[in-house]
């Protein structure tokens, strides 16, 4: 059963990003391919633009972290939208940026990015030259970690998001890891742009080198 959790929200976050946090999260989502995600650590820039993403539907989606409800762990992701969640699985950490009202527990994994800023620091951050398709690679080329960016806001002087390129075609697919979860394993909420060498589990045969607008 759908459950509707939505209601009225707060102020739409005061940036220049060209985004609607509030709209329907497969949309922000798709809206997110091509933006670009920035961390200064210690003084060090990096950025990437966003190639890969999966979609998580709170209340409504059995892989989502918000299906079980209001934790310790799991509390920003029911935190207005605007913000970055991060949580720790497996000793790697996963970003994603919540999209929703306070109280409705939906966000958008960011799974893959196109280095662009830095990326001798990533190369140092990750020990060799595959860098970023992957969550957790992708935090480790920002230098992203729980305990010091978990909940930061998506315009913070640390980590932040601005515009960049716009994708020429986005495709739609079931996300990765979740198969244990019956009743959302099939749903198409991984989003990624068409051919792009920076994407998970990407076939060489399948990349493409113009790839946006």
């Amino acid at each position: 059963m759908v459950m509707n959790t939505k209601r009225s929200c707060g102020k739409q976050l005061d940036n220049a990003l060209n985004l609607n946090l509030y709209q329907d999260t497969l949309d922000v989502a798709k809206s997110l391919l091509g933006k670009e995600v920035h961390s200064v650590i210690d003084g060090l820039h990096t950025s990437g633009y966003i190639t890969e993403v999966e979609a998580y539907l709170g209340h409504n989606d059995e892989a989502a972290h918000g299906f079980v409800g209001r934790n310790k762990k799991n509390n920003e992701i029911f935190n207005e939208a605007g913000r970055f969640y991060i949580y720790s699985m497996h000793g790697q950490h996963c970003m994603n940026v919540v999209t929703q009202c306070d109280g409705v527990p939906e966000g958008v994994l960011i799974r893959a990015i196109e280095p662009n800023h830095g990326i001798d620091t990533m190369k140092s951050r990750r020990g060799r030259s595959d860098l970023a398709t992957g969550p957790g690679k992708v935090t480790q080329c920002l230098g992203v970690k729980r305990d010091e960016h978990n909940g930061t806001l998506i315009n913070s002087d640390a980590l932040w998001l601005s515009d960049g390129k716009t994708p020429k075609s986005i495709e739609a697919s079931k996300r990765i890891g979740i198969d244990t979860k019956e009743t959302a394993k099939e749903y198409l909420y991984r989003f990624t742009v068409k051919g792009h060498y920076s994407v998970s589990k990407r076939r060489k045969r399948d990349i493409v080198e113009d790839v946006w607008r």
